[in-house]
């Protein structure tokens, strides 16, 4: 019996992996700043590459990211047609607070309120900031933390995506 418990360990760390790579969104309605719903399994549907980024308005590598993502969106958009969509999962007391953070740091993505982490356990997001590049549907790559330059790798698999096959 003693020898079978790693095999059974093993198992069972598999059973319960994290989102892996062609995953696809789980349908979770949130609102977004301007308080319309909007389901998340709807924010990648057709072939144009979604970046998903969790962060909260108290965490600073977070904002660092996202004010990255900002500054590069005209120029991932142009060349691959990308968008990014910030997912906030500050509580319901912070949340109120968001949409003016947001528009004074005149971000121009999307921005969707996780009050109650719903879609942040259904991603399997333990810390923040984690993004996921999402293409036609499937989760096609995930980063946790953020350094700067970070956002060259995410590039260069926004790269790789437009490079691909269409059959793929």
């Amino acid at each position: 019996m003693m020898r079978f418990l790693p095999a059974l360990l093993v198992l069972l760390l598999c059973t319960s992996a994290p989102l892996a790579a062609q995953d696809a969104l789980p349908a979770v309605k949130l609102r977004n700043v301007a308080g319309e719903l909007v389901n998340t399994a709807d924010l990648s549907t057709d072939d144009k590459p979604v970046i998903v980024s969790f962060w909260a308005t108290w965490c600073k590598p977070c904002v660092q990211e996202l004010i990255a993502y900002n500054g590069l969106l005209e120029t991932w958009q142009q060349s691959y047609g990308a968008r990014v969509v910030g997912i906030s999962i500050d509580d319901t007391r912070n949340a109120q607070k968001v949409p003016g953070f947001v528009k004074g740091r005149n971000w121009k993505f999307d921005v969707l309120l996780d009050v109650n982490q719903d879609f942040k356990r259904a991603m399997n997001v333990n810390n923040v900031p984690h993004t996921f590049l999402v293409h036609k549907g499937k989760v096609v790559w995930q980063h946790t933390a953020y350094s700067a330059g970070d956002e060259e790798d995410l590039e260069a698999e926004l790269k790789k995506l437009v490079a691909a096959p269409a059959d793929k």
